[in-house]
């Protein structure tokens, strides 16, 4: 496999650490292959010396000789299988974590462009089958290319004139494995592809099986399903008969030359050339040199799907992250105050290159500002957010945090000083103190409790049957929407960063659970920067001031009753959008 030098290199980073190991395994790779040799010549010996001879001395020391010979193979076999075993399981381990915690660097930009279930199936899948390769496989090419080595060497010793005629063969082999080994590489690459997208459509439904189900849509997914199963079975069959058209081949060719150098041995035996100990070890050496080569042409299918594979994994480990990062970072102000600041900003979505979210947009945000975010969908409210966060960059202008550029800063630096309460609350499939802890790992049971009473979400942790430890399920199902809420809110009390992001956090709330999470709110956000998208009025009131987005350019600014007196937007906001019990009180 030719792979550019970032590519080899990582190859290569992955391997380095073991080098005493790969060491031992070709050391006992080697041991057990000369092993296997010198069974031809123990052979040899108990035909010449033992039999032919007729001595029951010499056969005894021939079947000695061969049965040390067969425990030290016995013991080089036991090392290799468990070294190249041991190396296989490892180097993969390693490349699944490095992998992973590569993904974890990536922009948002990369998610979007790339399906869930096709970075997964190559988290797992093409990592399992490069460990099967290095487990085995490779180590039985390896010991297979050193018998065709040694058992020529050994063939050209017994006799010359034979081994010319295996010689005349070995083109015949070759060029059907390497013919087909590119058909099978190709294959194994679309093969690979062809698994990651049956992944990633059943990823994608099982995640969204309430909306099939309430839809009546099971039947029609099933089959969509059976489609994609049928085109991987139709890629995979592909695959495999090139495969058994290989092996056939070799084998028929290869065994064919056997047949032909065992009839022309014979008739050297008759005619008193050889002897029979050497046209018995010449069969022997010929036999390892026609398994050795069926083997190899077998296991050349494993290695080019693995190579299909690792191209794969090698494509996101080479993925840029897609943010520039500072290499001499400046230190954020301590302590920190909260200011923000967003100077003719120009930016699209790489996904949407040619529809530009913002043209010119500024904003300033002063310390411990309450600033609430409204408008129609699209006008930019949670582009704001992304780009404080620095999941993208913008393509012009600057954002400073307390008067320092975000891109000069360490980007883990300005995300330990932003907390974010999202509108759907990410709720992991963990305990409820994991999942309050999440941004604090090092935070005592002490400081848990004391966050989720802030968020007022003891009165129904009391009531779970495991209270902290009570596990939440996925996505957190156990748990209504003001619960989830609440804990997302004890999460961001428990990181007691200076500024805060509220992304429709009560949006999806009824009345009994949107006051309850407004008074948690209203703690959370004293003595923050605070940037709320808010669609209810309950939340944006009481904001120190409103900002009313369009078409990426704030068009309103100023507190309610101020828009209402003279922004004609906000006002159709507050009709369609701010309608509540609060709102027809004012």
């Amino acid at each position: 496999m030719t792979l550019p030098l970032s590519r080899r290199q990582i190859l290569l980073d992955l391997i380095r650490p073991y080098r005493v190991r790969i060491s031992f395994a070709l050391l006992a790779l080697v041991v057990a292959a000369a092993s296997v040799l010198l069974i031809g010549q123990g052979l040899k010996q108990v035909i010449d010396k033992g039999f032919v001879a007729g001595s029951p001395e010499l056969l005894n020391y021939a079947l000695l000789g061969l049965l040390v010979v067969i425990l030290v193979m016995s013991l080089a076999t036991y090392a290799r299988f468990y070294l190249v075993s041991w190396l296989g399981e490892r180097i993969t381990a390693d490349l699944r974590r490095r992998v992973f915690s590569h993904l974890l660097t990536l922009s948002p930009s990369f998610f979007e462009q790339n399906r869930t279930g096709d970075v997964l199936s190559r988290l797992t899948n093409d990592t399992t089958q490069l460990e099967t390769v290095i487990g085995s496989s490779v180590s039985m090419a390896l010991r297979n290319a050193l018998l065709l080595l040694g058992g020529l060497v050994m063939l050209a010793i017994t006799s010359l004139k034979l081994t010319l005629l295996v010689l005349l063969a070995i083109p015949f082999v070759l060029v059907p494995i390497i013919a087909f080994g590119r058909r099978v590489r190709r294959l194994a690459r679309a093969s690979q592809d062809s698994v990651a997208n049956v992944g990633a459509y059943t990823d994608e439904v099982i995640h969204e099986i309430r909306t099939v189900q309430a839809y009546g849509h099971e039947a029609a997914s099933a089959y969509e399903f059976n489609q994609r199963v049928e085109s991987t079975f139709a890629t995979g069959i592909q695959r495999v008969r090139q495969r058994a058209l290989l092996v056939a081949a070799v084998i028929t060719l290869v065994f064919s030359a056997v047949a032909l150098i065992l009839w022309v041995g014979g008739h050297d035996v008759l005619s008193g050339e050889i002897t029979g100990g050497e046209l018995s070890a010449f069969i022997f050496y010929a036999v390892i040199v026609a398994s050795a080569m069926g083997t190899i042409s077998e296991v050349i299918g494993d290695v080019q799907r693995a190579a299909g594979a690792t191209e794969r994994l090698v494509e996101l480990l080479v993925t840029p992250s897609g943010l520039p990062l500072a290499n001499n970072p400046v230190a954020l102000p301590v302590p920190a105050t909260g200011a923000l600041t967003m100077r003719d900003i120009v930016f699209a979505y790489p996904s949407r290159p040619d529809a530009p979210v913002f043209e010119q947009f500024n904003l300033h945000i002063n310390p411990g500002e309450k600033i609430a975010l409204v408008g129609p969908s699209g006008a930019g409210k949670t582009t704001v957010f992304q780009l404080l966060q620095r999941f993208y960059d913008p393509h012009a202008g600057e954002i400073l945090l307390d008067g320092i550029n975000i891109r000069e800063a360490d980007i883990h630096a300005l995300r330990e000083r932003i907390a974010l309460v999202p509108q759907d609350p990410v709720i992991f499939a963990a305990s409820l103190r994991d999942n309050v802890r999440y941004a604090r790992p090092d935070a005592t049971d002490m400081d848990v409790l004391a966050a989720c009473d802030a968020a007022f979400a003891m009165e129904f942790i009391e009531k779970l049957p495991e209270g902290l430890d009570t596990f939440l399920g996925e996505r957190g199902v156990r748990l209504s929407g003001g619960q989830k809420q609440r804990i997302a809110i004890a999460r961001a009390i428990l990181a007691d960063r200076p500024i805060l992001l509220l992304d429709e956090a009560t949006s999806a709330l009824d009345s009994n659970s949107e006051q309850i999470v407004q008074q948690a709110l209203e703690r959370l956000m004293q003595n923050r920067t605070t940037i709320m998208i808010a669609h209810r009025l309950s939340t944006v009131i009481n904001a120190d001031r409103i900002l009313v987005l369009q078409q990426g350019k704030i068009v309103a600014s100023g507190t309610h009753q101020q828009l209402m007196s003279n922004s004609e937007l906000y006002q159709q906001l507050a009709r369609l959008q701010l309608q509540s019990a609060a709102f027809q009180e004012i």
